[in-house]
């Protein structure tokens, strides 16, 4: 029979299964680039400013989207419990989108502005002087490493080559934004914003 031809020739095999994956993923990638769903930016989504974006990288470099996700799943439990569902058009500026599956801690893509920024900062220091059966662990050097304005200058010129709607002032603001600022500082902007400008849609 011809499938037990193809099963004996390993290399045969290896093609046809490559081939077999791709048109699958072409199938399913190719509508969502040409979908505004997908590209375009819901209603009050706007690009991170700077303090923001800096405290975005500081998430992703420490890792806290494998204990947390970013995702609000459809259903009764998930909106009941964080908020309205996650939608793509209200992730097109993030690179890379946060969405994750582990929640080793709860989803933080409601989190902004559900607690003080003196929480947020505590909770950072020593989590489990809030949370006593927290398994989070401190990060109190973010209290002393600084923002470097230059980097975070130049990732928004890169954003905005990428097609983020920078304007030309807000580069040029971005250095005095972050100057003085420590990187707990910028983390905690990062996630009393996350969600604030979704928490009304139903």
């Amino acid at each position: 029979m011809r499938h037990e031809t193809i099963e004996k020739r390993l290399n045969v095999m290896m093609v046809l299964i490559v081939v077999a994956i791709s048109i699958g993923g072409l199938v399913e990638l190719v509508p969502l680039m040409f979908s505004a769903d997908a590209t375009e930016p819901d209603e009050n989504i706007l690009p991170y400013s700077a303090l923001r974006l800096a405290g975005r990288d500081v998430y992703i470099s420490e890792g806290c989207y494998n204990c947390h996700s970013q995702m609000i799943r459809p259903f009764r439990s998930e909106t009941e419990r964080y908020g309205p569902y996650t939608t793509a058009g209200e992730t097109v500026y993030d690179r890379p989108f946060q969405f994750g599956s582990k929640r080793t801690g709860p989803d933080l893509a409601r989190v902004g502005g559900r607690y003080s920024d003196a929480w947020q900062r505590l909770h950072l220091m020593d989590p489990r002087a809030l949370v006593p059966e927290s398994n989070m662990p401190a990060y109190k050097w973010l209290a002393e490493k600084m923002v470097d304005p230059e980097l975070t200058t130049s990732k928004m010129r890169t954003l905005k080559f990428l097609g983020h709607p920078y304007s030309d002032e807000e580069i040029a603001a971005a250095a005095a934004a972050v100057t003085g600022k420590t990187e707990m500082d910028a983390l905690i902007a990062y996630l009393q914003e996350l969600g604030t400008n979704r928490r009304n849609r139903r």
